[in-house]
């Protein structure tokens, strides 16, 4: 009788259809248990504990959100900012920005797999705060199966895409500073440096903002900036801040373009620029959306604040320009939607969408006067602006998100992982925490992009000789032209 009670047990766990796994390892324990009349608690034990146990799998879903934020993000780049700047510089100069933008795409997505990523995403034991370790130096480890955790607790994505997807952050990110600079550097210089900044101002700003130890390990230890509580949903200070210093470090070394103040030096075609444009609003969608990594609602709350946002700053600074000169520009209206994509980067997934429209409409306003008024204060050629967009632009989305983040003005709080829950929100405390991230991002790039500027300046030299710039980087330093017609 004790038999066949437990062949009856064994059939029926066999028979529950999902888990073939653990009824296999319940024939394993029947068979190796000598006293019969024990086998249906002996095979109830491990499925309990198997249930228990069972790690997270990745949702389909997610991945391929992910998969296609992934993709979104290098058409930011490639071709979306590639003719955004390509369309601003003169003719003789646009196959030069498009070669600058591309090479350096194919140069950090090399590093990112081989070092980068590692420094920026793994833990760095003693050094931490400031930059991670080697578990994932040439990706060691990491494989298909590989995942990590999201925002929340139990959900996962492949690590592997998780990887990529920083990848392409880190590829724009260096790609934006040419701007600075544009029309004058040695392509060789500039692929120098863009090594040396990616790895001492790009890894350790991503591993002191971005690294935790995640929801189920949230108290472990994280980068610097993720310690002081500094909000940065997407890159305002990762990306835009960082990337605005070092251009207008570049700007600030290399000096003025020959002619610059005396001669004309406007966009050879606008409508390059508004494709590039275009492609960059596009794209940012996987910037901003992607960065939640789950396709949830605060992905959509971030997609929608990407488009409300953009489109009052556009419309901002068009009337702005529009009553102070008169009339109402194409380059006005493009550029100012890229200050309100900028803007909004840290703040995306943080705040309400009228939150939004109010930091688009001010985005706008402000930094026009980042391209014009602060500009000549500076007295820079920031050749394409990228610090009156991007550095003015980050630094108030940044700061500003302190303050629309607040639940009292339709933003979402702090999530406290501890308790469970939305915590009590402190706009002056929260403030206090973004300004402790723009501040370090300001010092932390300034400092390394001068060093690198500076030594590369000394060594092999960084800018075109004269008559190269005269005749235009498309010949004279790849020997083609952009347009042969």
């Amino acid at each position: 009788m004790k038999k066949l009670l437990a062949i009856f047990a064994l059939m029926t766990l066999l028979c529950t259809g999902s888990h073939a796994v653990l009824a296999e390892e319940a024939v394993s324990a029947v068979v190796a248990i000598s006293a019969v009349a024990e086998v249906s608690a002996v095979v109830a034990a491990p499925a309990t504990e198997a249930v228990a146990v069972a790690a997270p799998v990745p949702n389909k879903g997610d991945t391929a959100w992910m998969l296609v934020a992934t993709i979104l993000v290098i058409l930011m780049t490639l071709p979306g900012l590639a003719l955004f700047y390509g369309g601003l510089v003169r003719v003789k100069n646009m196959l030069s920005v498009l070669a600058q933008v591309f090479a350096i795409f194919c140069l950090i997505a090399i590093l990112w797999v081989t070092y980068g990523y590692s420094l920026a995403f793994t833990s760095g034991g003693g050094i931490n705060n400031f930059l991670g370790g080697f578990s994932r130096l040439f990706l060691s480890g990491l494989t298909v199966e590989s995942t990590v955790e999201t925002f929340s607790k139990g959900v996962v994505i492949p690590e592997m895409l998780f990887m990529v997807f920083q990848l392409t952050f880190a590829a724009i990110t260096v790609a934006l500073i040419v701007g600075g600079f544009a029309e004058r550097i040695k392509f060789s210089a500039l692929l120098v440096f863009s090594a040396l900044w990616f790895t001492f101002s790009y890894i350790p700003v991503a591993h002191m903002v971005w690294f935790w130890g995640g929801p189920t390990a949230y108290a472990d230890p994280s980068g610097f900036l993720f310690g002081k509580g500094a909000l940065d949903f997407a890159g305002g200070t990762v990306v835009h801040i960082n990337a605005a210093m070092a251009a207008l470090m570049g700007a600030i070394v290399l000096g003025k373009r020959i002619g610059y103040g005396k001669e004309p030096m406007t966009p050879h075609s606008l409508t390059m620029t508004m494709i590039g444009a275009s492609l960059l609003w596009v794209g940012w969608f996987g910037f901003n959306a992607g960065s939640n990594l789950e396709a949830t609602g605060t992905a959509v709350l971030a997609m929608v604040n990407t488009v409300v946002a953009t489109a009052a700053a556009g419309f901002a600074w068009m009337m702005a320009e529009w009553m102070h000169k008169g009339k109402p520009s194409m380059l006005g209206l493009a550029s100012g939607a890229v200050a309100g994509l900028v803007a909004v980067t840290p703040a995306c997934g943080f705040i309400g969408p009228m939150g939004a429209i109010v930091l688009g409409l001010v985005a706008g306003v402000l930094c026009l006067w980042g391209v014009t008024g602060l500009k000549k204060l500076l007295n820079v050629d920031d050749s394409l602006d990228v610090f009156g967009v991007h550095g003015v632009g980050g630094i108030l989305g940044a700061l500003a998100t302190g303050v629309l983040a607040s639940p009292s003005l339709g933003g979402t709080g702090v999530y406290d992982y501890a308790a469970g829950k939305v915590g009590e929100y402190s706009m002056m405390g929260q403030l206090t925490s973004q300004a402790w991230g723009v501040g370090v991002t300001i010092l932390w790039s300034g400092v390394v992009s001068f060093v690198l500027f500076k030594l590369i300046d000394m060594t092999m030299g960084l800018r075109v000789p004269e008559e190269a710039e005269r005749e235009g980087l498309d010949t004279a330093i790849h020997g083609e032209r952009a347009y042969n017609l």
